[in-house]
């Protein structure tokens, strides 16, 4: 540690601090816009300029570290003051060249209330300026369908351009010209194409870079704020609701460093749209082929009818993709009471089950434990579209320095490169002996990430078994690691395996439940993602007019992610609770109130009224639950178990699941901008193939 004095309070920092670091953690406030915690160091915009002791000039804070300090001859502490009548000045100076240019344009800006410029301009800037030149002009430039540029207001702090070629990977922000010609732009104004290019809104000092479909909606004061989590996949990002009355507004990530850090995806972002268009507003029933609109009672009644024909053995019940875990344990008390074992959520017959342990389907070694990692194999994967947030990490760690990455599967552009193994599930047997291997034998703590290719590949009771025999013989657990890590897509799909929402004894899977001629009645609880046979007498619990809705008998209204206060379980296994910011629209209503009002008609009353109630059976049943933002880790022997499982598997190629980022569930497939971002991406491949 070494000694600073900062505005008189001494203190010790670590030797590697920066002068900016080291005068905050001294509690001192420094003024900055191209410095970002994450980002790489640029030094260009002297906000940060401080006064340091011995030097004749003021020094940029957040350029100059504090081990290259020249030390005092009487090996006194150095001494830093920020409140200085030197700093004040250069600290006005620097404003005042800033708004040399800068448009006057605040009361039109989206941007207005949440503008760093703005703030530091009113505490550290002057009133007026000396300079009486034309401003600069710059012209507007295109860079896709997410973010909105106003260039004339860009003050070249670089941020952008450091996020996506540094954290996104994909460098398609770059600066053309020099001097006062300097203008941020993409390659021939061609569109941005990472999945995570919305985050250099948020970057954004100024109001260049705006979000197009949020422009001119709505001011930040009139926005009511709701912390939450996404739903989009199964990383659990933090996010943050601004509502204003009834309706979504938009959404902005949360700091959350043992997950999404300070990033979100675009999808996560983006999705907003879709949840104001196709949505279910009031029960439906299907008369002569067509779905009719009808009150509660009038659809229960029709339930009711049904059920009353068959026996439990005939009835079934799945969970779609983004269901919380109080509706899928009201589903499943709710299917027990019939007498039904025809439970699940997988519905792309993903070959994971609660009998094998804990260990066996979560993410073991921990989202933040990629950055602990020292070797990297990804088996059936594709983590820059299955799990966005979760790629920039891993490319994170890449950065850091000497991480082997390895893939077998399907080869994609990941953001960082690694070495191709295969297609398909032999080469994963061929791994340890083929010369890849060697990285990993001299690694301490290797990883291993099995996708969703692998669980849903026609074999993939055997594949899993196969990757999991492989990462306990191959050393990627040891006592204090285990890196056998399973990627999930769908935010509900722990969360069900964790209260066993998978099929009771002798009950059918989903896939057999989609069957002709399987069940007479199939509950649905927003599960879109699967296709249902005629035959069965299908309800719908759900939120928008997609592939259930279209074929359900009947339809019940539920509540969108944003509507309702529910349980996730993440990838690795971390509670989170997703806040209500808003109401459901019409008549639709909250999922699991729909299942204890349906229980009553259909005489097999839930044991709750309320949802405290309903968490309170929860909990005493699955106590881990109960431990919010905390994860239960599993055993290794669980993976050890996984492994001892028998089975043959073909050479079918491993493939994500995953074909369009922009289009995986209800909501987003009803977003006008995922369809446009999806149309352009797919334009955008095609344009590359030929």
């Amino acid at each position: 540690m070494t000694k600073v004095i900062v505005d008189g309070k001494e203190i010790d920092v670590p030797p590697e601090y920066t002068l900016l670091q080291a005068c905050e953690a001294a509690g001192a406030e420094i003024p900055r816009f191209c410095f970002h915690e994450r980002l790489s160091i640029a030094g260009n915009c002297r906000m940060c300029l401080i006064e340091v002791a011995g030097m004749p000039k003021p020094q940029a804070s957040c350029a100059l570290g504090v081990k290259d300090l020249p030390p005092n001859k009487d090996g006194s502490p150095k001494v830093l003051n920020t409140k200085t009548p030197m700093v004040r000045k250069a600290r006005e100076g620097v404003m005042e060249f800033l708004l040399i240019n800068h448009p006057l344009d605040c009361p039109i800006c989206d941007q207005g209330g949440e503008c760093d410029l703005q703030d530091q301009a009113m505490a550290y800037g002057v009133d007026g300026s000396r300079f009486q030149e034309n401003k600069r002009a710059v012209e507007d430039k295109y860079i896709g369908v997410l973010v909105k540029t106003i260039m004339t207001r860009c003050i070249h702090c670089t941020r952008c351009i450091r996020f996506t070629t540094e954290v996104a990977g994909v460098s398609e922000l770059g600066a053309i010209g020099r001097g006062e010609d300097m203008e941020i732009t993409t390659y021939l104004e061609k569109a941005m194409t990472s999945e995570l290019q919305g985050n250099v809104v948020d970057l954004c000092p100024v109001g260049a870079l705006t979000s197009k479909p949020y422009a001119f909606a709505a001011r930040p004061w009139e926005l009511g704020k709701t912390q939450s989590v996404d739903v989009m996949d199964a990383v659990g990002s933090a996010i943050r609701i601004d509502t204003r009355g009834r309706e979504v507004m938009r959404i902005l990530p949360r700091t959350n460093d043992d997950v999404n850090e300070e990033w979100i995806s675009d999808k996560t972002r983006h999705v907003v749209d879709g949840l104001r268009t196709q949505r279910l507003d009031q029960p439906y029933i299907r008369e002569n082929g067509r779905l009719v609109p009808a009150t509660w009672s009038q659809a229960f009644a029709a339930i009711a009818a049904a059920v009353k024909k068959s026996n439990g053995k005939r009835i079934g019940a799945i969970a779609g993709d983004l269901a919380a875990v109080e509706e899928m344990y009201a589903l499943k008390q709710l299917m027990v009471s019939l007498g039904s074992p025809n439970i699940d959520a997988r519905q792309d017959g993903a070959a994971v089950d609660p009998k094998n342990g804990r260990a066996s389907y979560l993410f073991n070694a921990t989202i933040a434990g990629i950055e602990k990692a020292d070797a990297l194999l990804i088996v059936g994967a594709n983590p820059r579209r299955e799990a966005a947030v979760l790629n920039a990490r891993i490319r994170k760690r890449w950065r850091a320095g000497k991480f082997p990455i390895a893939l077998i599967g399907e080869q994609a552009d990941l953001t960082y490169p690694y070495d191709y193994i295969g297609a398909g599930p032999e080469s994963l047997a061929l791994f340890v002996k083929s010369k890849h291997s060697d990285a990993f034998n001299e690694a301490a703590r290797p990883m291993m990430i099995v996708g969703s290719g692998v669980l849903s590949h026609p074999d993939g009771t055997a594949v899993t078994a196969l990757a999991a025999k492989v990462a306990s013989e191959f050393g990627f657990m040891s006592e204090d690691w285990n890196g056998f890590c399973v990627l999930h897509t769908a935010a509900s799909r722990v969360g069900a395996l964790d209260i066993g929402f998978v099929p009771q004894k002798d009950g059918m899977t989903a896939l057999q439940m989609a069957r002709p001629g399987a069940v007479d009645v199939l509950f649905l609880l927003g599960a879109d993602e699967i296709d249902i046979q005629p035959s069965a007498f299908v309800v719908y619990i759900g939120t928008h007019g997609d592939r259930g809705a279209h074929r359900a008998d009947v339809i019940l209204p539920g509540a969108a992610y944003p509507e309702k206060s529910g349980l996730y379980v993440n990838t690795e296994g971390r509670v989170q609770m997703a806040n209500r910011a808003a109401f459901p629209p019409g008549d639709a209503r909250e999922d699991w109130a729909i299942l204890r009002a349906l229980s009553d008609v259909l005489g097999h009353r839930l044991p709750f009224d309320s949802l405290a109630q309903l968490r309170q059976g929860l909990f005493k049943e699955f106590p881990h639950l109960m431990q919010l933002d905390q994860i239960a880790p599993g055993k290794t022997a669980h993976v050890e178990k996984l492994a001892e499982a028998q089975g043959q598997y073909d050479k079918t190629p491993l493939r994500s699941p995953i074909e369009d980022f922009y289009l995986t569930n209800p909501v987003a497939r009803a977003s006008a901008i995922m369809a446009e971002c999806s149309a352009l991406h797919s334009g955008a491949a095609r344009t590359a193939a030929e």
